[in-house]
């Protein structure tokens, strides 16, 4: 059950992947709200090593495929970024404030490590990154005013690909922690797809709700 379900997991935030990158491109814009990119890649980088340094299996596999799909996004975030911005952000502050965000991400990662050791850090920095992600795709969403960057197939497969892990450390494993940051990134994420199928059903819908 437990390879089903990190199979599932790991299948369904690959589709997030190759179709953010796939958008990134089509839209000149990135399709991952940066903070949790940031976050991200540095969990999967991270923890890529470690895991391979112990032994190749599905899970590190997975990280390394994850790690090389994002860095492929965060080209996309430095490449098409700025026009994201107010018009006062520099091409230096915009670059300068990017390699923060990274930098700090890396930075709370290994702090995890440090506080709970490597086991306990992976499952408890991943959900919550993952609840920011959730909550920050709404954001995007109304940011952008529309689907610019996003689509169905993103929300859809990060829901499943968090509601995986969700079942199998929160209520196979019994972890409480993960069981509630899973719940809220599932409420977050059918939020989300909603708004994606209103948006895409009736596309004047947002431009309306903003007037």
């Amino acid at each position: 059950m437990a390879l089903v379900l990190t199979l599932i997991s790991g299948i369904a935030w690959t589709v997030v992947y190759i179709e953010a990158i796939r958008l990134g491109f089509r839209d000149r814009t990135y399709a991952i709200p940066v903070a949790a990119l940031g976050l991200n890649f540095a969990w999967e980088s991270i923890y890529a090593i470690h895991e391979i340094s112990l032994g190749i299996t599905a899970q590190s596999v997975i990280n390394v495929a994850w790690a090389l799909a994002d860095a492929v996004i965060v080209y996309t975030f430095f490449r098409f970024g700025r026009d994201e911005l107010p018009k006062f952000v520099t091409p230096a502050m915009f670059v300068s404030w990017g390699i923060l965000i990274f930098v700090a991400s890396y930075a709370v990662q290994l702090l995890f490590i440090l506080q709970f050791g490597y086991e306990w850090a992976q499952g408890y920095s991943a959900f919550l990154q993952n609840a920011l992600m959730s909550g920050l795709f709404i954001a995007m969403f109304a940011a952008r005013g529309g689907m610019r960057g996003q689509s169905l197939t993103i929300a859809v497969a990060k829901w499943l690909g968090t509601l995986a892990p969700t079942i199998q450390y929160g209520v196979i494993d019994g972890t409480p922690l993960i069981l509630g940051l899973g719940i809220i990134c599932c409420v977050f994420d059918v939020i989300y797809i909603w708004l994606l199928m209103r948006a895409k059903a009736e596309p004047s819908w947002v431009a309306k709700a903003a007037a």
